[in-house]
């Protein structure tokens, strides 16, 4: 006997990564939209807060937070053995994500109050449901993903609170604490699956394997930029957070190039990941730069993580993630190629217009080229995302 159909046991609330993926990829081109129309005055959705604050927080607790979300819930069954999240919880998730964006967008029109309780419900649920599994993992570096989802879920409590008191600074400084618990995440996750990809890659090709395992060194990458965090949100001198950031920028120069992802510029399911740690590394140097010199503005560092790192890691495990968890081949076909290649040119324009002023014309057409690359995601997989998986031939890998 079949088992009984339910309003969620629709394939699409199967895995995590299939309602986050399709609403971050379906979010991305309209928050680009929106907050381009807010900055030039075309549309007021900022209301209580500014068209840069509104912006920033639809990008980092909007879009990021549902690939975020996506991926973290789709690896930790493979990776610690938890159970999927999936049916009911799952599309709870999803209709809370769905609450915060759709209280944003009417901002002009419910009071702040409701904005905040809208948005801020999200990530203590998912607290919430995670604390019981992730108490029962054996590896206990499992349990670092509860700080981190409590600490962006401060920030962005932190966030709505200074613009319910109008402190459009302390907003700002908010959502910088929410990117540096990204970052922490980024390392932490992407530390783990860049390295394993790019050793089941070389000992494919024969190229040899993926360098040994070193704690101390992942440690350090790690607690340097918490360091580095406690320092600028902290009000530290110029001088201690630069210095801070150019410690963390030769830590993570020689983690990344231990990896030795040249090996595997080929394979660009893999190199694309490469790419994203690269991008870390030179937004950390740029926040040196800019502490240290003042050479560069102060927010580039932060353009060149969100678009480059961030941009280029969320794209590259999109891709690998609707593969392999939909029963298709890991290959890249070639308007994920072309993708690949746009988010990198955002990624650039977007550091050229903001370190040379180039005018919003540059800031557009960054826009534009990181958004493109999710309108073909769309293309390529939203079917895929909403129908049943395709028949394996070998046991479902980890991620």
């Amino acid at each position: 006997m079949s088992a009984p159909t339910t309003k969620f046991s629709a394939p699409v609330w199967v895995s995590a990564f299939r309602p986050f993926y399709l609403l971050g990829a379906l979010y991305a081109p309209l928050v680009i939209t929106g907050g381009a129309g807010a900055l030039v005055g075309t549309v007021d959705l900022h209301a209580a807060t500014t068209p840069q604050l509104w912006h920033g927080h639809e990008m980092l607790f909007g879009f990021a937070m549902a690939i975020i979300i996506g991926t973290v819930l789709t690896a930790l069954p493979s990776w610690a053995g938890t159970p999927e999240t999936s049916g009911s919880r799952l599309a709870l998730l999803a209709a809370l994500w769905l609450l915060g964006r759709a209280a944003f967008w009417a901002a002009p029109w419910i009071s702040p109050w409701g904005v905040a309780l809208a948005d801020a419900l999200l990530l203590p649920v998912l607290a919430v449901m995670l604390v019981p599994q992730l108490l029962r993992v054996r590896n206990r570096l499992y349990l670092l993903l509860l700080p981190i989802l409590l600490a962006l879920a401060a920030a962005n409590l932190a966030y709505h609170a200074f613009i319910l008191r109008a402190d459009a600074a302390r907003a700002a400084q908010s959502l910088l604490a929410g990117a540096y618990a990204v970052i922490v995440l980024f390392l932490l996750k992407g530390g783990v699956l860049v390295p394993v990809f790019t050793g089941n890659a070389l000992r494919a090709l024969g190229r040899g394997d993926q360098p040994s395992f070193s704690m101390a060194l992942e440690a350090a990458a790690v607690v340097c930029v918490v360091l580095l965090a406690v320092l600028d949100l902290g009000g530290g001198s110029t001088a201690s957070v630069g210095a801070a950031a150019l410690i963390c920028t030769a830590v993570q120069a020689y983690r990344t190039a231990r990896w030795r992802g040249w090996l595997v510029a080929d394979q660009p399911l893999v190199f694309v990941l490469h790419l994203a740690f690269a991008w870390l590394v030179i937004a950390l140097l740029l926040k040196a730069a800019a502490e240290l010199t003042g050479i560069v503005p102060a927010v580039a560092w932060l353009h060149a993580f969100t678009v480059g790192g961030l941009g280029m890691m969320m794209l590259g495990l999109m891709n690998r993630v609707a593969l392999r968890h939909t029963g298709r081949v890991l290959e890249v076909t070639m308007p994920m190629r072309v993708a690949y290649l746009m988010m990198f040119a955002a990624a650039l324009m977007r550091l050229a217009a903001t370190v040379h002023g180039l005018g919003f014309w540059a800031v557009a057409a960054a826009a534009l080229l990181w958004a493109c690359p999710f309108v073909i995601y769309l293309v390529l997989y939203g079917s895929a995302l909403v129908q049943p998986s395709l028949p394996r031939a070998q046991p479902l890998q980890p991620i």
